[in-house]
């Protein structure tokens, strides 16, 4: 039996062991795929695991997307150019970083109707998926990407990565088509963010990366002030489609069943 599993830091609010074991399951695939909370020390261990073929792919959420790359073998285009990991895979006896995040974000939009281009963006956070999502939002040809977080230092060194930013202080709400909530605020349903959206308007997106809870205080907000709102669940399950295919050579099925998996 193969093993899989997904790392963080916190852990418990990950479905990404409902999701795959469904479709491990569904294409008769031998395998187990389980969440592990670690610490950063343990990463190493992990990876070693993963040579040896005691662990044959890993995912990584919060808050290692980056921390982890300096203990991998190689980085594919994307997650060189992001400088963020969510998979790891096992390829010619080297340990390989890769970001599915990118496409998964996009395959999630387009499914959403939603059109990117010549819109402006909005992101609060400047965590291990904010590269993820404004390398899509390039590739996508928004108008304009804005990114504030509370330690705007943090914020600045996105710049090292991408020329076109924008950045805001913490509390500055400038005007947007959409904003994303990119923060880990909300993995709590009492979480709420500190910020004042009564004078954007209506009609605009409210997104949140988060998935569980289905629907945060930040999307309640967007809700009441007359905004279209969508949590992360499209952009996770299309992430986890583009890994479950590399690991096993499979395209799972995404249906109402996998769907309603989050419901």
């Amino acid at each position: 039996m193969k093993n899989y599993l997904v790392i963080g830091n916190p852990i418990e609010h990950s479905l990404s062991p409902r999701l795959h074991n469904y479709w491990i399951k569904d294409s008769d695939i031998d395998a187990i795929y389980e969440k592990k909370q670690l610490n950063e020390d343990e990463i190493k261990n992990l990876i070693l695991k993963i040579r040896e073929q005691k662990i044959n792919g890993a995912n990584v959420t919060v808050p290692f997307k980056k921390r982890v790359i300096h203990h991998l073998d190689d980085l594919s285009l994307e997650a060189k150019k992001t400088q963020s990991v969510n998979t790891i895979y096992l390829k010619d006896n080297k340990v390989v970083g890769h970001n599915t995040d990118i496409e998964g974000f996009e395959l999630g939009i387009k499914n959403l109707k939603f059109n990117i281009i010549g819109k402006k963006i909005f992101i609060l956070g400047a965590g291990g998926v904010v590269p993820s999502i404004i390398f899509a939002l390039n590739r996508m040809r928004a108008s304009e990407i804005i990114v504030s977080n509370r330690t705007k230092a943090r914020a600045e060194e996105l710049k090292n990565l991408f020329k076109n930013l924008k950045i805001v202080d913490w509390g500055s709400i400038p005007d947007f088509d959409m904003v994303i909530n990119a923060t880990s605020v909300g993995l709590n349903k009492d979480d709420v963010i500190n910020l004042d959206f009564s004078k954007v308007g209506k009609n605009k997106l409210f997104y949140d990366v988060i998935y569980n809870p289905n629907e945060t205080n930040f999307l309640k907000i967007g809700k009441k002030l007359g905004n279209e709102i969508e949590n992360g669940k499209l952009m996770f399950i299309y992430q986890a489609f583009l890994a479950f295919k590399l690991w096993h050579g499979i395209s799972p099925e995404i249906n109402d069943d996998v769907i309603k998996l989050f419901d």
